[in-house]
């Protein structure tokens, strides 16, 4: 898995402190980005993040490059509706060798199962190779590829949906590999803005887990805004 940031809005805080601003400012954005001080944004971000005031926060975004996960993971990222995807197509690219295969920890930790899994995935693709050879056009020869054939996605989000996103897919009952992605996409965009992303993760990092009777049951620990 390889999950590198591409692209961000530049200066994040500035863009989202200056946007909030504008709402009660007598000068427009671009000369609060110019005028306003460290101590201003920083005061303004902890408003709007205090208060959950967080359109602003559309106003910057991120761009991510994810390579080397699988088709059933992606299936799940793309269910982010607010955000903006490219992956890499099935329908245009056809593969000659055997690609790579996603293994799920737990049966990699199984020789049996790894066994079956591998086989399975080798002969799924063997079939569409053979249907590939025989002219089936690799839109239709695709079908016969498995959940676990390596991919690779562009995936752009504001900072309000990433903070949905983390809340989301950094929990502990997220499947495996988004939460692995999550972790990653989170660790990236941290420094860039850490006012913003100081409490972003999980949800319990900002309260009681809201899952109920389905939450993992550890105790949390509530990060707390000065």
């Amino acid at each position: 898995m390889d999950v590198r940031l591409l692209n961000s809005t530049p200066d994040p805080e500035r863009a989202v402190a200056a946007a909030a601003r504008v709402c009660y400012a007598p000068v427009g954005a671009a000369e609060l980005m110019e005028i306003m001080t460290d101590d201003e944004v920083e005061r303004i971000l902890r408003i709007i993040m205090s208060s959950g005031h967080l359109s602003a926060l559309e106003h910057a975004s991120y761009t991510f490059a994810i390579d080397g996960v699988s088709r059933a993971m992606t299936h799940q990222l793309v269910r982010h509706r607010i955000a903006s995807f490219n992956q890499q197509s099935q329908r245009y690219v056809s593969y000659d060798d055997e690609p790579t295969f996603i293994v799920p920890p737990s049966v990699a930790a199984a020789p049996q199962a790894l066994a079956e899994f591998t086989q399975a995935c080798s002969q799924a693709f063997d079939a569409y190779r053979a249907q590939i050879d025989a002219g089936i056009p690799a839109e239709d020869a695709r079908y016969l590829l498995p959940n676990a054939m390596e991919t690779k996605i562009v995936v752009t989000m504001n900072i309000r949906e990433l903070l949905h996103f983390f809340s989301l897919r950094c929990c502990r009952r997220a499947q495996w590999e988004i939460r692995a992605v999550g972790e990653r996409m989170l660790a990236l965009v941290a420094p860039t803005a850490p006012s913003i992303f100081l409490d972003a993760g999980a949800s319990c990092r900002r309260g009681p887990c809201p899952e109920g009777r389905m939450s993992c049951g550890e105790p949390y620990e509530r990060i707390v805004r000065e």
